[in-house]
């Protein structure tokens, strides 16, 4: 039994390890993020749930009935992108951003983050109208995108305007094939072995059934889901979620559409220096600009 207990305070120890790191490293981006894309930013809560309110400097009076969502990325269990994510769009797109604060894995597993998210939703609906609303979010926070998608037309609430899935992970009853090639950083970095015949092991998901329709949203009903631009790249280690995910959501009916990078690995759009990030946001941003509220 002392081998097991050892095992798991390793696991939390270094689960600790990377959270601490990935919150330094936020720390800086996030400070880039606004000197090259500043907007106002208020610290605030909706539905009883930490976020932050990001408004354009230049803020037309046009967008103002215009609202998106962001949601940010870190396995669920930590954020890696809050601002790095929703800075950029607010600044480019000209329209709010509200980025959410979910509560994390492992301490507060599925469905913990698609009920802080969907409250903050019912909570905007009390300003904007559905169609005026976007969501969007990078890995996790892509995935919880889907989910929260999957579980407002599961329950009937009406739909936003538009979502963006920008390298997502729908699926979590098995590895895909670029989950067994690449590590986060593409083809240099460390890849675990992967049973491809069972699902591995994850805090979030915890003790929920992986073929849940709202864990795994490839599993959902995607029939009247709002248009949806999903982005990747050739070394993303969800590439093949993505591009899976897309086939889906088109077999669905769904006005849905894929931009494949070419060799950049994971969320390479947290990275400013790279021209192709450039071109990413700005993408991100036009297609929020012609769907959200149109």
């Amino acid at each position: 039994m002392a081998g097991v207990f050892d095992a798991e305070e390793q696991r939390a120890a270094d689960v600790g390890a990377a959270a601490a790191g990935t919150d330094e490293w936020r720390k800086r981006q996030s400070s880039e993020a606004r000197r090259l894309y500043p907007v106002n930013l208020e610290e605030s809560t909706t539905a009883r749930v930490r976020t932050d309110i990001l408004t354009p400097l230049d803020w037309p009076h046009a967008n103002r009935e215009r609202v998106l969502i962001n949601l940010h990325g870190g396995g669920f269990n930590s954020d890696s992108g809050s601002l790095i994510e929703g800075v950029p769009i607010c600044n480019l797109a000209k329209i709010r951003v509200v980025s959410v604060y979910y509560r994390l894995a492992p301490e507060n597993p599925f469905p913990v983050a698609v009920d802080d998210v969907v409250a903050v939703y019912k909570e905007l609906l009390k300003t904007y109208k559905p169609h005026n609303i976007g969501i969007f979010g990078t890995s996790a926070g892509a995935t919880l995108t889907a989910e929260v998608a999957a579980r407002l037309a599961r329950s009937g609430m009406p739909l936003p305007g538009a979502l963006g899935l920008f390298s997502v992970h729908p699926d979590y009853t098995r590895p895909t094939d670029s989950q067994v090639l690449f590590a986060l950083d593409g083809l240099p970095g460390r890849l675990e072995p992967r049973d491809p015949n069972r699902p591995p092991e994850d805090a979030y998901a915890g003790n929920t059934d992986r073929h849940d329709p709202v864990l795994s949203p490839l599993f959902a009903d995607l029939k009247g889901w709002p248009p949806s631009l999903l982005v990747t790249s050739t070394r993303d280690l969800l590439l093949s979620d993505t591009a899976m995910f897309h086939r889906a959501l088109l077999r669905a009916g769904v006005d849905a559409q894929l931009v494949v990078y070419e060799v950049l690995p994971h969320t390479f759009w947290y990275h400013y220096q790279l021209p192709e990030t450039q071109e990413a946001l700005g993408l991100m941003a036009k297609f929020f600009d012609e769907r959200v509220g149109r």
